[in-house]
This record gives C-alpha cells, structure tokens and sequence, in this order.
C-alpha cells in the first residue's frame, strides 16, 4: 500500500457534542439552540427515543423528526444516523442515547439477556460491547455533526459522621452511558435542573482550549456556540471576541462553585472548577483510562499521585471507581 501525505489542515472536521443532564436541565432545547447555530437553514435531524418528546419543540425549531422505538440495539442508532445524512441532514441530535446503554434492549439488558441463557459473566458481554464498538466506529466516520442527549443522575455516598451519624455525601453527576462514550467526544458538558441549559464546569466536561471561549461561563449554550463551532470544523479560525475572551478566563478561574457540600476533608478550592481547567482536564482523563483497566489499576495509579493532585481528583473518586469496578465486571478493554 502507497501512502500520500499532504500538509495537515483542518477541514469539515466531525463534530460530536454530549449535553448530559437530569430531566429539566435544558437538554434537548440546547442541544437545538446548538444545531441551529451549526446548520441555521434547518438541515437538522432529529431522532427521538423519548416518545416523540423532541415535537414539543416543533414550533420553535425546523427540523426533520424520526420516532424512535425499542429495542435500542447500538446497530439501530448507526441506522437512524446513516438515514439522517442520506436526509441530507448536516447535524443529527439523538435524545436521548443514554437509551443505547440502559434502555429497552439496550446493551445492558442484552447482556442480562444472555446471562439468563446461560451465558456466564463477562462471556454474556462480549457480543454486546462488540456490537456498541461497531457503532463507536461508525459515528467516527459520519461527516455529519452529531449531538449526543444523555441522562444523568446524581450519585451519593451513605458516610459516617461524627459522633457516628449517618450524612448523605453527594458525589456529582454521572452521564448514563457507556465507560468510553464520553472519551470520543469533540465537546461534553454537563447541565443540571438549578440552572437549565448553563453548562456547569465545576461539573465533569470537555472542552479543548480552542473551544473554550464559544461556551462562556455562566451563559447558556447559545446558536452562536454552534455557529463558532461549525466554522471551526470547516477550517476557520475563530478568535474570541473581547467579551468572549474574557468569559472565557472565568470558565477557567472563576467557574460557578457547586452548590453541594464539598467534599469531607476539604474546601470549595478544592473543586476542579477552582484549578486551571486544563490541568484538571489532563489529569481526570489519565485516570479515567486507568480505570477502564480495573480496580487493580485505578489503586496503583492513585497510590502513585502526590497530594495535591489527589485533592484535585477527589470529587470524581466514586465516579473513578465505578468505571474501574465495571471494567472488572466486564473484562476491561
């Protein structure tokens, strides 16, 4: 095989963008506002897992709309997406694709399936993770933008107090998807019900430093981030304005502190919201892929951190953990 190298230039770049959330934290209606921006002549799909929820936007947005119905094999997402681009559609947004995880024959209960046949754990996950890894592989080929709706639901910790009282720790959201969905992403934000379609940065998100500035803090995800964004994937170079710019630096500095107590031991510094965001970034993602390989490693890996590092991974701790007890459970990568 020949290969032929060109000078690299970035051009109709894929764009892949979560919004994750509990009900009522402005998902879907960012998640339009967003594809309007990218494609403000309506070539907008739209495909809809949530009983045909998405309509009550209909008019309010132009966009084409695909009722979707169980089961939600990751084969059937692959197929509704490759439909929408033949549509002609330019961004696709599934709400919600927390569904191809947990939902009505969605991997998880595949797996439960052929466990009930006999098929013992982790054999009982192979033919469904290979089938979700097909559909990973085919979203990365899409040349549409795709926007991506999740759940989300609020982890807690039952812990002793003092005087041996029972306290109530919360331990942030957790999108409800599968371990590495959320690594593949250009963009994932995370948005709660307190403040609807505000991304909250002192939550799990990633954003590159190039994108940072179209997603100011405290401002809700808008057309104009979509705009930015489709023009960055077409090749533009798309410098933050004075405003933006200085937006921006808050994202970063002075991002909103949690509501929630933090965590025992520590202060509200102590949130990743409150460091500079990249290194915070950096850091969650090593040990997110520590934790795809298990417990086992997850411990090694946290034993070896100095303790200010520790201090900055505290909040995702639980979230870490479950990652790598669900490699266990699985059989890792």
């Amino acid at each position: 095989m020949t290969f032929t190298f060109a000078p690299a230039r970035r051009e109709q770049v894929g764009l892949l963008i979560a919004l994750a959330g509990a009900s009522g934290s402005g998902k879907t209606f960012s998640a339009l506002r967003l594809a309007r921006g990218m494609s403000p002549e309506g070539k907008i799909a739209f495909i809809d897992t949530e009983a045909r929820r998405g309509l009550h936007y209909a008019d309010r947005f132009q966009f084409l709309h695909a009722d979707m119905r169980p089961p939600f094999r990751p084969e059937r997402f692959i197929e509704g997406i490759r439909a929408a681009e033949a549509a002609g559609a330019k961004v696709v947004i599934i709400d919600s694709a927390s569904h191809e995880y947990d939902g009505e024959g969605g991997i998880m209960d595949w797996a439960d399936e052929l466990a009930e046949k006999g098929v013992k754990s982790p054999g009982n996950w192979k033919e469904p993770k290979l089938a979700h890894k097909k559909m990973m592989n085919a979203l990365l080929q899409c040349r549409a933008s795709l926007i991506f709706c999740l759940r989300a639901d609020e982890k807690i910790e039952i812990v002793r107090g003092e005087n041996g009282r029972t306290l109530v720790r919360p331990l942030g959201w957790v999108p409800i998807c599968e371990k590495r969905f959320m690594y593949e992403m250009t963009a994932s934000f995370t948005l709660t019900p307190e403040r609807p379609g505000i991304p909250q940065f002192d939550l799990p998100h990633k954003l590159q430093d190039q994108h940072r500035h179209m997603f100011p803090a405290g401002k809700p995800i808008s057309e104009e981030a979509g705009r930015m964004l489709a023009e960055w994937a077409r090749g533009a170079d798309v410098p933050p304005t004075a405003a933006a710019s200085r937006s921006s630096h808050a994202a970063v500095t002075d991002a909103p502190v949690s509501s929630s107590p933090p965590p025992e031991g520590g202060t509200g510094a102590d949130f990743p919201g409150d460091q500079p965001a990249t290194e915070v970034d950096k850091l969650l993602e090593e040990a997110r892929q520590v934790a795809m390989s298990g417990t086992v490693q997850l411990r090694a890996f946290w034993k070896a951190l100095d303790e200010r590092r520790r201090k900055l991974l505290e909040p995702h701790v639980q979230t870490l953990k479950e990652a790598a007890a669900y490699a266990d459970q699985t059989g890792g990568a």
